[in-house]
């Protein structure tokens, strides 16, 4: 009997969801920025560009931009799509990961997706997800890593995207959904931002992960993180051109990603060995600043110990002009067309919310969101 049960309970939990991976090809254009940079090829050299863009960016940037440059092109995005095994879900959930990774942030293996925010969605909330490795990201095409891997060309195949699974027109997605939710992290939630206020009533919801509007605190995660050029990594070299960079010492990625006991030490092992690196031209372009017109549901979550968007606590407000409870909330007057404004600071958490021990606080914070409306 108790043998009987075991092999039922592991079969539903086997077809809980359906996945596929997808490749799907896109057109895209945007107004980049040419910046006389040649790519970073050394460890010295990625040290002192990191050096000089953390103690004084706006010189940096000064120094070597050259103007507006017309980007365009045809490209690959390496995707996942899941739903319930009854059929597609009750939304479609838009997932965009951050910098140092690919799309497996949202759908992490490790100790039998115990840490996977789709399994979350999916098995226990009924949605559908949507996630992809950011152009010049694992599965998607590559490029030039400072003047065509930047900020505008990857909002531009969100944005593209976006629009193909509302029309469903995405090849191999047999399903057409009328409710959207956007969520990303760090870099991911930045191009979430800039999507959400480019097309204000796109989304019924939009959750910004491991995000704040605070830019007082990069300087630790440039330096912290011990990034080197990626042809000193013997996995990834293979696979990313010059000019991309990585942490070169699980310790980096400790720095930048975990709260100080909030992890797994093999969670940090495994995410240092899964890590995806980053293009300059990512650092040198990144802002999510200004008035935003999303007409939608806003949350922002994010650890109370993230060191590139809080400085290690989010509760220290004195970098900020205005009284307000948290770093977090200080975006509320951004954003003033929104439903309804939230959020929610996870005691303990890293910039890495998904691979910390306070993953299920984050993610019961967030479908506790999505629930409320």
């Amino acid at each position: 009997m108790f043998k009987s049960t075991l092999l039922l309970a592991l079969a539903t939990a086997a077809t809980a969801r359906k996945c596929q991976n997808l490749n799907i090809p896109i057109s895209i254009s945007a107004t980049n920025t040419a910046f006389n940079l040649p790519p970073p090829a050394t460890d010295i050299d990625v040290t002192n560009l990191l050096i000089n863009l953390a103690v004084d960016g706006t010189n940096l940037f000064n120094s070597i931009v050259v103007g507006p440059k017309n980007v365009s092109g045809h490209y690959t995005i390496g995707a996942t799509y899941c739903q319930p095994d009854h059929g597609p879900g009750k939304a479609l959930q838009i997932l965009t990961h951050g910098a140092g990774f690919d799309r497996s942030y949202w759908d992490l293996s490790f100790n039998n997706y115990n840490y996977s925010y789709v399994a979350r969605a999916v098995d226990e909330q009924g949605y559908s997800t949507f996630s992809w490795d950011r152009l010049g990201v694992s599965a998607s095409s590559k490029g030039d890593p400072v003047n065509e891997i930047q900020q505008p060309l990857e909002a531009a195949a969100l944005e593209k995207l976006s629009m193909s699974l509302r029309d469903g027109s995405v090849h191999g997605i047999n399903a057409k959904f009328d409710k959207f939710i956007h969520v990303g992290h760090s870099f991911g939630s930045a191009l979430t931002y800039g999507f959400i206020h480019a097309n204000p009533d796109f989304s019924d919801a939009a959750i910004l992960t491991g995000f704040s509007q605070n830019p007082n605190f990069v300087t630790g995660f440039l330096l912290g993180g011990n990034y080197g050029p990626v042809k000193d990594n013997a996995v990834l070299a293979a696979k990313y051109p010059c000019g991309y960079i990585t942490p070169k010492t699980a310790t980096g990625v400790q720095i930048d990603f975990f709260g100080p006991g909030d992890f797994d030490p093999k969670m940090l092992a495994n995410t240092f060995a899964i890590g995806q690196p980053s293009a300059i031209g990512e650092f040198l372009t990144l802002g999510s600043t200004g008035v935003n017109d999303f007409k939608g549901h806003l949350y922002i979550v994010t650890g109370d110990r993230d060191l590139p968007f809080c400085g290690g606590s989010c509760y220290d407000t004195t970098t900020i002009q205005g009284a307000f409870p948290n770093l977090l909330d200080a975006s509320k007057p951004n954003f003033p067309s929104v439903a309804s404004f939230n959020t929610t600071v996870v005691p303990g958490g890293g910039h890495g919310l998904n691979m910390g021990y306070s993953h299920k606080f984050t993610y019961d914070s967030m479908f506790n969101f999505l629930s409320s409306y």
